[in-house]
C-alpha cells in the first residue's frame, strides 16, 4: 500500500495518480479514470475532478493509495 501524505485539504484524483507515479501524465490519468480503472473507497468512480481527502483509499492497477 502506498501512503500519501496530504498537504492541503484535498488533492484532485488525477493529481494524486501523478504524484504517486502510477501514471506519467495528466492525460493518462484522465483516460484510466474515464475507462473505469480507478476505485475510490471501494467503488469505481469516473469523476476526473474528484476531491480526495484524508482517510480515502484509491485503487488502481493493483495498487492501493491511502491518503493521510
Amino acid at each position: 500500500m502506498i501512503e500519501f501524505e496530504l498537504e492541503g485539504e484535498f488533492i484532485p484524483l488525477i493529481q494524486l495518480l501523478k504524484a504517486t507515479h502510477l501514471v506519467v501524465t495528466g492525460g493518462e490519468a484522465q483516460i484510466v479514470v474515464f475507462e473505469g480503472k480507478v476505485k475510490y473507497n471501494g467503488e469505481v468512480d469516473y469523476r476526473k475532478r474528484l476531491k480526495v481527502k484524508r482517510g480515502d483509499i484509491v485503487e488502481f492497477n493493483g495498487n492501493k493509495i491511502l491518503v493521510k
